[in-house]
């Protein structure tokens, strides 16, 4: 058998396949015959991958600890490029809060 993994279209570069595939796209949308989504396909075809994907329940494992490891990070004001790590203010306003709480005890 040969080896057949470095021809064709799967064989280049990523950006060179979208090109050619909008190509496509565009050509089929000027003929007349590409095929558009009404909103009822769209929404069956959502529910339809979302069942399938909800079947695997380790899938949803992962999903929910990235979730609940991202909604529990202690860095995450460090991460935040505007300082607004905190619900309500930047952490110069929190902290500024701060130093006036204790000028009041």
């Amino acid at each position: 058998m040969s080896d057949t993994s470095k021809r064709g279209f799967a064989s280049m570069d990523e950006d060179k396949q979208r090109e050619i595939a909008s190509k496509g796209g565009k050509a089929a949308h000027e003929k007349g015959t590409a095929h558009e989504f009404t909103s009822e396909e769209a929404r069956e075809a959502g529910r339809k991958g979302g069942e399938t994907t909800s079947k695997d329940r380790e899938f949803m494992a992962e999903i929910g600890r990235q979730g609940g490891k991202h909604s529990h990070r202690s860095d995450r004001d460090d991460n935040d490029e505007e300082g607004k790590g905190t619900q309500g203010g930047s952490r110069e306003q929190h902290a500024k809060a701060g130093r006036q709480s204790h000028k009041n005890k």
